[in-house]
């Protein structure tokens, strides 16, 4: 999409928009469909490498509607790849709201792989914890989110019920591949600042166990178009531990770059049997 160009305002211009850059993809891959759709976030690359056999890589920017990420940790790539006999597209990063794009923009990438035909969603992401049995390294499935971005890529009044956003299946499965992964509230945040002392005793009262800047507005326009949905964080620093020792930006990165390709290989065997 171009600098001058503007973005979709309503879900259904947004849902045009997918559909094209989604005809993009299929045509490039020479492919009919894709069976699941994951969005790999900060430091989460190397996971594509022991998640499947890739196929065809492109640069996101080829497809519409599409920006380059600039957050540290995020590649501008797009991966068709095979997982077992599934076919699954893999964006290699995101953009943010922070970066000052729109939720539209934001949810794009989602909504491109199910208008390939995705019934699967995988986000995932890096994430503070706020707990302290879950501890930095660890990965955590997504339970359940808490929206505080107070944006929605949803525009007009077609209801969505999120009361089932995280499929249960799908979070069963992962518990049976690795039974060491814990389980968590999400809290979406905008960004790029990270919250005061107070405002994290406020999530912790809240029910919030990870605090982040992704996941829950892809995790919407996944819902809305009928896909199940995985979510899983790895959880990159002690956000509660940042009230006595300053965050480190590249500590955080490499906590979850040398677990990126284990993740990968935790992801290969969810989506070789759902």
């Amino acid at each position: 999409m171009s600098d001058t160009e503007q973005p979709p305002r309503t879900t259904e211009q947004a849902k045009e928009l997918a559909e094209s850059a989604a005809q993009e993809l299929l045509s490039r891959a020479g492919a009919d469909s894709f069976d699941a759709v994951v969005v790999l976030g900060s430091g989460w690359a190397g996971a594509a490498e022991t998640l499947g056999t890739p196929d065809i890589e492109l640069d996101v920017t080829d497809l519409p509607g599409f920006h380059e990420p600039s957050a540290e940790g995020h590649t501008p790539a797009v991966r068709s790849m095979w997982v077992g006999e599934k076919r699954v597209v893999v964006f290699m990063g995101r953009v943010h709201l922070y970066e000052g794009y729109d939720p539209m923009d934001v949810a794009h990438a989602v909504r491109t792989g199910t208008a390939a035909g995705a019934r699967t969603a995988v986000l995932t992401g890096s994430a503070g914890s706020l707990r302290a049995d879950i501890a930095p390294g660890q990965p955590v499935v997504v339970r359940d989110h808490i929206n505080l971005t107070g944006r929605s890529p949803l525009v007009g009044a077609d209801f969505v019920d999120l009361s089932g956003t995280y499929t249960t299946r799908l979070r069963e499965v992962t518990r049976e591949v690795d039974p060491s992964v814990a389980e968590g509230v999400y809290v979406s945040t905008v960004g790029p600042q990270f919250q005061t002392p107070a405002e994290l005793n406020v999530l912790r009262q809240a029910g919030a166990d990870l605090v982040g800047r992704s996941i829950a507005l892809e995790a919407i326009a996944a819902v809305e178009a009928g896909a199940d949905v995985l979510g899983l964080a790895i959880v990159s620093n002690d956000a509660l531990g940042a009230v006595f020792e300053p965050f480190e930006s590249e500590r955080a990165l490499e906590v979850v770059t040398q677990r990126a390709h284990r993740l990968g290989e935790l992801l290969n065997r969810v989506l070789s049997r759902i």
